[in-house]
This record gives structure tokens, sequence and C-alpha cells, in this order.
């Protein structure tokens, strides 16, 4: 994407970035280092961390249409992914990240890759729409239900619940962990409806409100998001390793 050209996207995805490292930050201090937080547990904290994960996988949707060369970046998001479910299964195997964002990310721009062709043909304002209720109804599904959060609408069979292939489409085995879980449903929905939202404004010649940003440090924030994703827990965990020796950070 040129951020030159849609900046605000870019200072969009730098405040959730933001928040991110912000959420990870204190997850570290509560887990790893026994910093009792009663507030990080509540229905508060909840809404805070699927406000980040909507934020970027929407975004990505949308940006989905400015990138040059999806196949490279699939694949690249992809590849970071299993080197970091390697790197935590080893470093920290209690808390390892398995089938993570930047999977969810890298397989939906492939999926959305191979599937531009039939998606072309559909009005983007129904694919919005038709989309989003699917994100919604689909919410539940790696709890083992159709429904979106405390709104049930009924059980799916256990039966697809197995293996590691069910666990990355969506359906995890009753073992699976992860600290950072995004399979592919219904997350590529959310994808999905951030990429006919790009769509939608094209057709309306409404793109351009993403022309201009007003916080400059948070757009520079979201231009570098990758790099920043990737490294920002190793840099949390020294810092705060680092603190836990000078100062009592845990109680």
């Amino acid at each position: 994407m040129s951020s030159a050209r849609y900046r605000m996207l870019d200072e969009i995805r730098g405040f959730a970035l933001l928040n991110m490292i912000i959420y990870h930050a204190l997850w570290d201090m509560v887990y790893l280092f026994n910093f009792r937080l009663d507030w990080y547990h509540s229905n508060y904290s909840y809404i805070w961390q699927q406000g980040i994960c909507w934020t970027f996988i929407f975004v990505s949707g949308f940006c989905y249409h400015f990138g040059k060369n999806k196949v490279k970046r699939g694949i690249l998001l992809l590849l970071i992914s299993v080197a970091i479910s390697l790197i935590t299964l080893i470093a920290t195997p209690e808390s390892a990240v398995k089938f993570g964002v930047l999977t969810l990310i890298g397989s939906a721009t492939l999926i959305t890759l191979f599937s531009e062709k039939h998606l072309k043909k559909i009005n983007p304002i129904i694919g919005f729409i038709s989309t989003t209720i699917l994100f919604a109804i689909t919410r539940n599904v790696n709890i083992g239900e159709l429904g979106f959060e405390s709104f049930h609408i009924t059980n799916l069979p256990n039966s697809l619940y197995k293996n590691l292939f069910t666990v990355y489409i969506g359906f995890p085995e009753s073992t699976f962990y992860s600290t950072d879980y995004f399979s592919i449903f219904p997350w590529i929905f959310l994808f999905l409806s951030g990429y006919f939202a790009n769509t939608t404004l094209k057709n309306k010649n409404l793109l351009n409100i993403f022309k201009t940003a007003r916080i400059r440090s948070l757009e520079i924030l979201g231009l570098y998001s990758l790099p920043i994703y990737v490294l920002h827990q190793p840099v949390i965990y020294g810092v705060l390793l680092v603190l836990s020796k000078l100062l009592p950070i845990h109680n």
C-alpha cells in the first residue's frame, strides 16, 4: 500500500498497534511476572482486546487491494508465523503461539487472491453485509457452536474438532492451546468484510477520505507494523525482565 496516498489507514493501524503493545505488556506482567491486575480479567479488557484484533484483521482486508505482490506477502506472513511458533515453542512452551494472527492474515491474503475471480462478481455492498453477518454467525465456532459471544444459535458436531488441520480451519481439538489463536473461520469473514468495504467506498469515490492523517507518530507505527509486531514481544519481555531485577513489578 502507498501510505503517501492513504495515510489514515496507517494511522488507524498504528493506533491499533499501540494498543496491542500496551495490552501485551500487561499480559506479560500478569502471566509471566505474576503481577496482580484484576481489571485485566474483566469484560472491559476483553472488549479492548477484541477491538484491537478486529481492527487489525478488518484493515488488513481493506488494504488487500493496495498490495502489489500478494503471493509474496501472503507467503512471507506464513513463514514469519511459523518462525514465531517455533521460537515460542522453544522459549516459552507453556505460552506458545500456534496459528496466530499472522497465520490468519497470510492465509486470508492467499485465499482471497485465488478466490478473487469469484469475489469480483459479487456486489460489494451485498458482499460487505453478507460477510459481516457470516462473521457474526460463526464467531463462536472455536468453542463448538454457531453464535456471537453469549448469543447461541446451535451446537456443532464434535466430529469436526479432531486434529491440527481442523484447528487451522477453526475447529480446535480439546487439548489445543495457543496464546494467540486466529483460525480461518470465523476471521476470514471479517477480512473479507474489509475487502468488500474497500470496493464499496471505491465505487462511491470515497477512498480519498483516507489520504490524510492527523497524528504522524501513529502513522509511522502503522507504516512499520509488521517488523514492530514481530519484535515487540521480545522487547517487552526483555524490558520487564530487567525491571523485575531492579523494581518490584510483581507481587
